[in-house]
């Protein structure tokens, strides 16, 4: 399950501490007995430093009452890895021993990038790997071991800007050869033509498809 997004009120901005945060996430986690919680990070609760840090203290908390627990942060990036922002949301997880099983980007609505969306995203991940191998000084495989990709499917937000199930072969192939932590994408149900007149949306990639062709995808990586 995955908590935040680009809208909405954040949880992260409305709780004023960590402990509160915490409390948050644990109800969450409580309600559905969750294995696995992942932080979507954007907007408004990403820019700002306090919350930033304040999310990184709270996912530490919820580490140590729940032992076992998987958990995930999920930002935006760059077609070189995560921004300013990101690198320094990496950085207080380290600085805080934050053990986050996995930093996750969205290598999409990028606003311009080179080449195919498939290689933006290997470059982006690349980036990444950089970014959590500097901040907690592992060696390239565990690096590798904790950085995740969650792309879209099809047309996404950025007019002209395609993600093609080439693109998500080339991803595979990534993170086969690099055992990441997390292949995901958003999501299962826009995984199918619009149809005649279609837009891409919430139920629809916008593409010419079969039906859950990048599901099948997806589903070929074992880790």
């Amino acid at each position: 399950m995955s908590v935040g997004g680009w809208s909405g009120a954040k949880l992260g901005e409305k709780c004023q501490s960590a402990a509160a945060l915490a409390g948050a996430y644990q109800k969450v986690i409580d309600a559905y007995k969750l294995k696995a919680f992942d932080i979507d990070i954007e907007n408004t609760e990403f820019g700002n430093a306090t919350v930033r840090q304040r999310v990184v203290d709270a996912l530490k908390i919820v580490k140590a009452k729940n032992p076992g627990i998987v958990t995930y942060v999920t930002m935006g990036t760059t077609p070189s890895g995560p921004d300013a922002t990101g690198k320094d949301l990496i950085k207080r997880g380290a600085a805080a021993g934050l053990a986050n099983d996995a930093w996750v980007i969205m290598p999409f609505d990028f606003g311009g990038h080179s080449g195919t969306m498939g290689d933006a995203s290997v470059s982006a991940m690349e980036g990444l790997k950089s970014a959590v191998k500097s901040a907690y000084g592992y060696s390239d495989a565990d690096a590798y071991k904790h950085t995740g990709i969650s792309s879209m499917n099809g047309k996404t937000d950025v007019a002209g800007e395609t993600v093609t199930t080439a693109d998500f072969q080339k991803i595979l192939a990534y993170a086969k050869q690099r055992h990441i932590a997390r292949f995901a994408f958003w999501a299962v149900n826009r995984d199918r033509d619009c149809g005649s007149g279609g837009n891409a949306g919430d139920s629809c990639s916008g593409i010419g498809q079969a039906p859950y062709a990048f599901t099948k995808i997806v589903a070929q990586y074992g880790g």
